[in-house]
């Protein structure tokens, strides 16, 4: 197997060949461009996770190469076009196996693991990883989040570029447009001429003042943009010797045509610009980069504390929380603090992001840069989840006032920020995070702010969210994916959920087709579908489903409890749970009567009773508290849940919550005799008939015992 510096060597000779950059616009159009009738579709979609794509890194590697010497625009013939198509696959997939096969450098896995390595912690491996991995951040959030990240640098921006960051987007908008038109024309030329004229390199190049009458911005202005991300006249790309080396593309992806118009070949590189660059033109203003370090901090907390109060409210939501003991010692701080019912969420953000030096496989970089950005944000965040509840310590929020915490949590969540595009995090830190857990403090959630923002996006409803990072954080040890997205959208459809006697479930980045139709449909406007068909939308129409609803508007510990674990149970459970009560309602109706129902879950580590009528809470509520402390006794639950819902409609009236130890009860072993008063829909039970807990076992067997 070839050197990957020679193979890169080759690439670069091929990019610099006469009319190549006619070659590199047909790659972006076959890999980039998706094809849909009336409304994009998951298997649409689809067609950008083939293993024969070129990836965005792997185009920006060509458009690098590109500009390493004077781009010539000829037009080549037709099979000369097909060579450079066909040699550049064939170079790229050599690159890629090269940088495979690195880690074990020529011994075997097996043997390499026995001396005691660990591929996952290799830079080597990780640099793969790096490259290769799939995008942790849609193009539209990179554009949407951009004016928010440099919303106080303004006047930097105008004093030094001529713009401000709402033009630039405007700008980084309109030429996405623009592309979408000019594709199609160039596409529609193509089919009337003859393969030795066919180029879609016009599909990709504009004038300043198209865009400027497309972005609705005055020339002079997009003039100024343009200038600011478009690579300089003479430049070389000089540093770019590697595959892992500084690429001035990256920074700069607009390349200038022939006759003064523009070429960008991938819409996702100039937004990401947009949200990337401007930063570290401030940091080379010595006077202003401390203003610059301080405002990006702000962005990453005044963005985690919005996307939160979109989910939870703004009463539950509490920012710059401040920890003291005693007369004003200062023991912790909070970035983002969110207090729901029983249940806490400690946010720590962070800026630092992956060094160039990391991309490179660098192993102690890599680590530092994972300590300063995740490691250290957690260690803080642990800290400070510790002292909540703690009786010794006040909590004050930004604005001076003191937040009560005087409750008992069954969860605390500890979520790290990260506010740049982090390759591979979730990988790193299934490698690298250490962490500590109680009986109250879960594994913590590693992410960047673009996963963040979807997450709240999607699952826009406190339990649903965190439920969700519960079961995400279990399985912390069980699940690898390329980034987070996938994961989450495996969850939108199936409903996050791995059996015990799985150890490991890796999931593949195609999965993410739906949830990439449904954020492109919310953020970009596209024809489609809002939300991917799963959870979110087959349980909304239950009686269960309305439940959750009102659950989340009174959020009581106990009934909120009660609507975390109906999010464990599966769809045909719920399902059937629901028909079972609508049909007591109807009982109820007919003969003005409360029935009930018993459901045994979690392998009769809990339960749930339902009790349909409409006499008063005086009445129902001891009724049906009595009724569940026999049931938890009988199965030998540590939980159990009662809900008394409305014959009228099957609404939810009210709920309790049992948790306590089971433990032998001379009461209650002589009363658990009787539950069969209590059968299903009011029945005599007889010894043989199935038991009315629902445990499947005949009553003899079961609550009869």
């Amino acid at each position: 197997m070839r050197q990957e510096q020679d193979i890169f060597a080759d690439l670069a000779t091929l990019c610099t060949s006469p009319g190549y950059v006619h070659a590199l616009a047909f790659l972006c159009f076959r890999d980039n461009m998706i094809p849909y009738h009336e409304q994009v579709t998951a298997d649409d979609m689809r067609s950008l996770f083939s293993p024969e794509r070129l990836l965005r890194t792997e185009i920006s590697t060509l458009v690098g190469l590109l500009i390493k010497s004077s781009i010539d625009y000829d037009l080549p013939k037709s099979d000369v076009t097909q060579y450079y198509l066909q040699r550049t696959d064939e170079l790229l997939n050599e690159i890629h196996r090269a940088i495979a096969n690195n880690p074990f450098r020529g011994d075997s896995l097996k043997q390499k693991i026995e001396e005691g390595f660990n591929p996952f912690t290799s830079g080597d491996l990780l640099r793969e990883v790096i490259f290769y991995g799939g995008e942790s951040a849609y193009w539209f959030q990179y554009r949407d989040l951009a004016p928010k990240k440099y919303a106080e640098d303004d006047e930097w921006l105008m004093q030094r570029k001529g713009f401000t960051i709402a033009a630039a987007k405007a700008v980084v908008e309109a030429v996405g447009k623009l592309h979408a038109d000019k594709l199609e024309q160039a596409v529609e030329v193509i089919t009337r001429s003859h393969p030795d004229s066919w180029t879609l390199l016009p599909g990709f190049s504009f004038s300043r003042d198209e865009l400027s009458r497309r972005a609705g911005v005055s020339p002079e202005i997009v003039a100024k943009v343009l200038d600011a991300f478009t690579v300089p006249t003479g430049e070389r790309n000089h540093a770019f010797q590697a595959l892992h080396d500084f690429n001035a593309a990256n920074a700069t992806p607009i390349l200038r045509g022939k006759n003064g118009d523009f070429i960008l070949f991938q819409q996702y590189s100039l937004a990401e610009a947009l949200y990337e660059s401007p930063f570290y033109w401030m940091s080379g203003d010595e006077t202003y980069c401390p203003a610059a370090m301080k405002h990006r901090g702000h962005f990453t907390e005044k963005v985690s504390a919005e996307r939160l109060v979109s989910v939870f409210g703004a009463e539950n939501v509490h920012t710059n929380v401040e920890i003291f003991r005693g007369k004003g010692k200062k023991v912790g701080e909070i970035d983002v603090l969110v207090l729901f019912a029983n249940r806490a969420i400690v946010l720590q953000a962070k800026s630092k992001r992956l060094t160039l030096e990391a991309r490179k496989g660098n192993d102690n970089q890599i680590k530092d840069d994972f300590k300063k950005s995740v490691q250290d944000s957690y260690d803080q965040g642990f800290e400070c989840a510790k002292l909540l509840g703690d009786k010794g310590v006040t909590f004050v929020d930004s604005a001076g006032r003191q937040i009560n915490t005087d409750r008992t949590f069954k969860t605390i969540n500890i979520l790290c920020v990260v506010s740049d595009s982090y390759p591979a995090l979730s990988f790193q830190a299934q490698q690298f995070l250490v962490f500590h857990t109680t009986d109250t403090i879960l594994p913590p959630f590693v992410m960047d702010i673009f996963t963040l923002d979807v997450l709240t996006e999607m699952l826009n409803s406190p339990l649903y969210l965190l439920s969700y990072i519960n079961r995400r954080t279990s399985y912390h040890d069980k699940l690898m994916a390329s980034h987070e997205m996938v994961i989450l959208s495996h969850h939108l459809k199936r409903n996050l959920w791995i059996e015990n006697r799985l150890q490991l479930l890796w999931l593949q980045d195609d999965i993410c087709a739906d949830l990439d139709v449904a954020m492109s449909v919310r953020r970009d406007g596209i024809p489609g579908q809002r939300t991917p068909e799963g959870i979110l939308t087959r349980l909304g129409h239950t009686v269960l489903g309305r439940i959750l609803k009102k659950i989340e508007a009174r959020p009581d510990p106990g009934i909120v409890d009660f609507g975390f674990l109906l999010l464990t149970l599966s769809e045909d459970a719920i399902l059937e749970i629901s028909k079972a009560i609508d049909k007591i309602a109807a009982k109820a109706r007919a003969d003005g009567l409360s029935h009930d129902l018993t459901v045994p879950m979690g392998k009769t580590t809990a339960g749930l009773t339902v009790h349909c009528n409409d006499d008063p809470v005086s009445i129902s509520g001891p009724k049906l508290e009595g009724h569940c402390r026999l049931r938890k006794y009988a199965q030998k639950a540590r939980e159990w849940y009662g809900i008394c819902v409305s014959s009228r409609d099957s609404s939810l009236r009210f709920g309790i919550n049992l948790d306590y130890e089971w433990k032998p009860d001379i009461q209650l072993d002589a009363a658990v005799p009787h539950l069969a008063k209590f059968g299903r829909l009011g029945k005599k039970i007889g010894r043989n008939d199935p038991c009315p807990c629902g445990s499947g076992l005949k009553f003899k067997k079961c609550c009869l015992q």
